[in-house]
């Protein structure tokens, strides 16, 4: 018989916090807790100071759940908050200062790839990016910021638990060439990340400034789709190089792709330019070629804007097998037509200085 929640509970407050006199179900140190089918999931939420003391106290919370009758996998995720959130200021003369962007040690440069919209490639994008410019001999990370739903694990082919030797710091995990993060790497392929704003936020600081990724000529963050938390939080907190937008020509997607680019307007980020993604499509069969989702509109919008047009890159079925099998096109087929695209943008970023 499986594990039932109560049974979960029970051993959870049996565990106590070091810091309060408190267990650490009380302590509302366990947050998101899902009991299914005998699997067992939560976030330890702690803060960045006490993540070393509370690490040992994670690990006892599961081995003490996985020594349960009836138990399957058991996934504790720690996130660490920079620092505890300080008392309001309720003196309406004083103002907060709000901390400025900071910069990463190592990191020469770091570029995010954004899209109004979902579904335009972006993340295919981003994965090419990252190999064409490590192919060029740069030392590439890529973060896969996209919390809720991360795939740069499958498209670069790596797997397991990144490590963490001294409960501070995490070490990253490497393939292609390529220094790569992500919540994905942390949780199980079918397991939702049920977490609101604060908690999100932690995360992507977490992933961002705890990570061990050495000296990196720029690391590439790969964002959601949208205008929300993790957009804000990134280029408030971080020191941005700029962002690049990646849109198809269909209409839809490019109103989207407006409000993407103004956000970071507003919050005084670089427009790079604009990637063309699913420009055109060659039928295999006869070599018609047809524009699926129209053609031109990302060059148009991108005049109309002031940027340049950076990339257009084909719709193939190639480049979604290369990236659903773990090797984007760039790695898996480097001559081919379908990898020109981004491994000439790559070269433009290098030719023109952004890198």
């Amino acid at each position: 018989m499986a594990v039932t929640r109560d049974e979960v509970l029970a051993v959870l407050k049996r565990i106590a916090d070091p810091q309060s006199e408190q267990d650490i179900m009380a302590a509302g140190l366990v947050r998101a807790l899902s009991v299914d089918e005998g699997n067992v999931r939560f976030v330890f939420e702690v803060t960045a100071a006490s993540a070393p003391v509370m690490e040992p106290v994670r690990a006892r919370a599961e081995a003490d759940l996985k020594a349960l009758p009836g138990i399957g996998k058991v996934s504790a995720l720690m996130t660490a908050h920079s620092s505890p959130a300080a008392p309001p200021d309720l003196k309406p003369h004083r103002k907060a200062e709000p901390a400025g962007p900071e910069k990463i040690p190592g990191i020469d440069h770091i570029i995010a790839i954004a899209s109004g919209k979902g579904g335009v490639g972006k993340s295919t994008v981003a994965a090419n990016l990252a190999c064409a410019l490590a192919a060029e001999g740069k030392r590439v990370g890529l973060l896969d910021a996209d919390v809720y739903g991360p795939s740069q694990p499958r498209m670069l082919g790596v797997s397991g638990r990144p490590a963490s030797p001294d409960g501070k710091t995490i070490l990253p995990l490497r393939n292609h060439g390529v220094t790569m993060m992500s919540i994905g790497l942390m949780t199980n392929d079918d397991q939702a990340v049920v977490w609101r704003g604060p908690m999100l936020m932690g995360a992507l600081q977490q992933m961002l400034m705890q990570v061990q990724w050495g000296a990196l000529d720029v690391l590439l963050v790969d964002l959601p789709p949208g205008t929300g938390d993790v957009q804000m939080t990134l280029a408030q907190k971080t020191r941005l190089d700029g962002a690049i937008i990646v849109s198809t020509p269909q209409d839809v997607a490019l109103m989207d792709a407006r409000k993407g680019i103004d956000m970071f307007n507003q919050l005084g980020t670089p427009i790079l330019g604009m990637v063309e993604n699913m420009s055109t499509h060659i039928c295999s069969a006869c070599g018609h070629e047809e524009h699926i989702f129209g053609h031109g509109g990302v060059a148009q919008e991108a005049e109309k804007l002031g940027v340049p047009l950076l990339a257009e890159i084909p719709l193939h079925l190639d480049i979604r097998l290369a990236a659903d099998g773990g090797a984007p096109i760039v790695v898996s087929d480097p001559e081919s037509a379908q990898a020109l695209g981004f491994r000439n943008l790559a070269r433009r970023l290098m030719a023109e200085g952004t890198l």
